[in-house]
């Protein structure tokens, strides 16, 4: 069987120098610059990863501007939802509010009290301090009993006026800095 008046074995001889040529010739260019392309190819898929992100993000802000300017039930609703929070945090500060008003008038109504109790003791002729001391005593002695500490007796190490910063008080040791500048050798 000859086409074109070519013999069979002719042809897979050329076909076999083909690719001895593709396989010599791609074999030297994977070892002289394989890293080089292994390389390349990495940094092109991360790069190629990082745009597509970005570029998926952008769409993704431009369909949503869009459809914020398409939906003006989706503002109202956020605006009213917003306009919901603020409300409810203001009652909520005015709540805490009146509960602070409500303590300082009792603070002050106790206060009064114990004026008004002290007046009545200095006109009875007693002492004031020792009935403004009373209610503290009688809410102390129902929950806790406190056991007054005796002073030491000891010397205190040493005299009260003492200051280490001072200078002072310290006896004959007395540190004074040398003289600044060159020694003064003539």
């Amino acid at each position: 069987m000859e086409l074109d008046g070519e013999p069979l074995s002719a042809r897979p001889a050329l076909e076999t120098e083909g690719l001895r040529f593709l396989h010599v010739t791609v074999g030297s260019l994977l070892a002289t610059y394989g890293w080089y392309i292994v390389f390349s190819c990495i940094l092109l898929y991360v790069v190629f990863q990082k745009l597509s992100t970005r570029l998926r993000a952008l769409r993704q802000r431009q369909l949503d501007r869009a459809a914020a300017a398409v939906e003006p039930d989706v503002v109202v609703k956020r605006q009213e939802a917003l306009a919901a929070a603020r409300l409810k945090m203001q009652e909520e500060l005015n709540a805490q509010v009146e509960k602070h008003k409500e303590k300082l008038r009792q603070l002050e109504e106790e206060k009064r009290r114990q004026k008004i109790e002290m007046w009545d003791s200095m006109q009875e002729g007693k002492s004031y301090k020792g009935n403004a001391k009373k209610p503290q005593e009688e809410d102390n002695s129902g929950t806790s009993s406190v056991i007054p500490k005796r002073k030491s007796d000891r010397k205190p190490l040493r005299g009260g006026g003492y200051n280490p910063l001072s200078g002072e008080g310290g006896g004959t040791c007395s540190w004074r800095p040398g003289r600044r500048g060159p020694s003064s050798g003539g």
